[in-house]
């Protein structure tokens, strides 16, 4: 499970790899605001760096629930300065976060290495063509519906055989337009038209989704399921994030996508650590 990325490889298989979440948004969820300022977001780049990130995932458009789409304008302006200053200043990659192929090319433009599409290609047709030339990782996310919409009453007979058909579908969608498998991530998409109930099977079940053949990334930190079990607002959901990531790493999870670096990788390394014990 290699990665190949323009200036290192990241051996996925070695332990797990820890993506920084950057959102340059007034309005994401958990941090909206608090790094929409171009200086504010490319001093969080280098922080989350210095704690051990591993790959940075910056994001110009919140896809909370409820959430309205930003102009494709808007969205470059928030986050291409930022790829470009912490491209200059950091090797270590950085991925956009991203539906919207247009967006995608301009920040390979600026730097970025990896793209992270919530809709697995989905949403916008021009986008298989943008990574199937430029060769760069992709995540493709599970979806029901869109963030407008994904929360209004999701249903699912049998979620991981359904997340895990949505995916292979996806698959089948990116490797028939010649991007490698090799390059490749897969996301069950917590949160993303889930129930609670949901989102639980899925972390207790990861491993199940192996099957496709593709690395796991997994994201958990600070979502409204850990709220809601533990009745705790967002800015007190770091204990519950970090227990969900320890599920989820025990489980299989490659790469875990978090706010909180610097703790996020000290459990990982534990819990790593334990699945490398006979």
């Amino acid at each position: 499970m290699i990665l190949r990325f323009k200036h290192r490889n990241i051996d996925l298989s070695s332990r797990t790899h820890i993506m920084g979440i950057l959102n340059v948004t007034p309005d994401s969820f958990s941090d909206g605001g608090k790094f929409l300022g171009f200086q504010n977001a490319v001093d969080q780049g280098m922080k989350m760096i210095q704690e051990g990130a591993d790959i940075i995932d910056v994001g110009g458009e919140s896809t909370r629930p409820g959430s309205d789409p930003v102009s494709l304008e808007e969205e470059l302006s928030r986050v291409i300065p930022v790829i470009s200053s912490l491209a200059q200043k950091t090797e270590v990659p950085i991925s956009i976060d991203t539906y919207k192929s247009e967006v995608a090319g301009r920040a390979l433009e600026a730097g970025a290495q990896m793209i992270n599409d919530i809709s697995a290609l989905r949403f916008d047709p021009e986008m298989k063509k943008v990574v199937s030339e430029s060769k760069v990782p992709i995540v493709l996310m599970h979806i029901k519906g869109t963030p407008k919409d994904m929360q209004k009453d999701p249903s699912y007979d049998d979620v991981i055989g359904e997340v895990r058909d949505y995916l292979r579908d996806s698959l089948g969608i990116a490797q028939r337009v010649g991007i490698a498998k090799d390059r490749i991530i897969i996301d069950p998409g917590i949160g993303f038209g889930k129930r609670l109930e949901d989102n639980l099977n899925i972390l207790k079940k990861l491993r199940e989704f192996s099957i496709l053949g593709c690395p796991i990334l997994i994201g958990c930190s600070r979502k409204a399921f850990i709220g809601r079990i533990l009745d705790l607002p967002v800015q007190e959901r770091l204990e519950g994030s970090l227990a969900a990531l320890a599920v989820a790493v025990m489980n299989g999870a490659n790469i875990v996508r978090v706010h909180d670096v610097k703790e996020s990788k000290r459990v990982a390394g534990l819990v790593d650590a334990v699945r490398r014990t006979d």
